[in-house]
This record gives C-alpha cells, structure tokens and sequence, in this order.
C-alpha cells in the first residue's frame, strides 16, 4: 500500500523545454524541436521516422544503434540529439544511395549470408561503412575486427560479416568480389 508523504509535497519538475536541431540527415536538411534528454536514437526513431538504427541495450554495448556523424560511427543511443547540430548524420537507410541500389556491402552481406537474424546489421553495416569510407584501398580481416569491436551480433560467429565485409571493399576497388 502506497505511503502517504510526511511534510510538503514539491510539484513535479517541469519538463526540459525543447531546442532547435538543425542538421542533415541523410543528405536532407532537417530542422526540429527535440527535448534536450533525448538521444539521436530517439529522435531518429520516434520523430523522424528512421527505424533502421535498432534500439538494442540503451548502455553502448551492442552497437545496433550505430549511425555515422559526420562520418564517424557513433552509438546513437549514448549521443545526445542535440550534439547533432550542424552535423551531417547518416543512418543505413542511406547506404543504397548513390549505388543505383544497393551499396556493395550489403550486396556483399547477400552473398555471404552475413545477415541471420538482421537486427544487429544495421549497425554493422554502418561501422563498415565508416571504415571502407575510410580506407582507400582493400582492406584486410584484422582492419575489419577493429573497426566492428562494438558491434555485437548473437547470432553468427562473425567469419561471414567479416568476409562480406572485406569482399565488399575488393568490389569497391575495381577487384573481384
């Protein structure tokens, strides 16, 4: 049974007023109001309607909310939306754009069947993304490693991912695939 409290009851705290983000996502120009508390992930999903990012364990261990700022891979659910402003923000549904369909990683995950269950995919595939990005030449399994170490996937042993990683880079280099 609930207590009753002793001495004055002080009014809730009123909620953070809300700021002006301005920004790029995906190439577009975005200007909302977003509450100060709320994550990119969070403003991501549930104002801008980008659902790819997954919203995985809210702690920064598991990488699936993983979305590049200003090319970078940051942890969406650990950022602030408001850090975001005057930044360029990519999330996985931009990574097709541009290729005339799909990017050649996720054409590369298709072949290797790196995907199992896909929730952790978008957030690989933004890492990779970044280090490929990066990187201008073909890179090699132990690059790959380093740059997927938060990334967390339950479901495969990481040899797919890996090799679909580094056979996207060698299609994107003018190599064999």
């Amino acid at each position: 049974m609930p207590t009753t409290p002793k001495g004055p009851v002080e009014a809730p705290a009123r909620a953070s007023a809300a700021v002006l983000l301005r920004t790029r996502v995906n190439g577009t120009p975005v200007e909302l109001a977003v509450a100060p508390h709320h994550t990119l992930l969070e403003v991501l999903r549930y104002q801008l309607d980008l659902i790819g990012s997954k919203q995985g364990c809210d702690k920064g261990d598991c990488g699936a909310c993983t979305v590049q700022l200003d090319g970078q891979p940051v942890l969406a659910c650990l950022t602030l939306g408001i850090h975001a402003e005057g930044a360029e923000i990519t999330t996985v549904e931009a990574l097709g754009q541009g290729h005339g369909g799909c990017h050649p990683l996720q054409d590369a995950f298709d072949r290797h069947d790196a995907a199992q269950c896909g929730f952790c995919t978008p957030g690989i595939l933004m890492s990779a993304d970044a280090l490929l990005s990066r990187v201008r030449r073909p890179v090699q399994p132990q690059e790959v490693r380093e740059a997927l170490a938060g990334n967390l996937c339950r479901c495969t042993g990481y040899t797919k991912i890996i090799d679909a990683v580094v056979d996207a880079s060698r299609v994107m280099h003018g190599e064999e695939g």
